[in-house]
C-alpha cells in the first residue's frame, strides 16, 4: 500500500521535515479515500482527514527511540 509514502524515521530520512510528513499524509488520505482531489462538497473533511494524519505521524517520529542513533 500506498508505495509513494517514504521511510520518515532516522537513519533512513535524517531530517524529516513539515513537509515531509505532510506528503505523506496527504498521500495515505489519497489511498484510503480513493480521491486523488475531492469534489467541493468533500474538501473539508479531506483537509481535516489529512490535518489529522500528519498530526499523529508528527507524535509518532517525535515518541520513535531508534537505537543506534547519533
Amino acid at each position: 500500500m500506498c508505495r509513494s509514502i517514504k521511510t520518515l524515521r532516522p537513519p533512513v530520512t535524517p531530517e524529516a521535515t513539515e513537509d515531509d510528513v505532510r506528503a505523506a499524509a496527504l498521500q495515505y488520505v489519497r489511498k484510503v479515500s480513493g480521491f486523488h482531489a475531492p469534489a467541493a462538497h468533500n474538501r473539508a473533511v479531506f483537509d481535516a482527514a489529512v490535518d489529522a494524519v500528519a498530526e499523529a505521524t508528527a507524535r509518532l517520529m517525535d515518541g520513535l527511540v531508534v537505537r543506534g542513533a547519533k
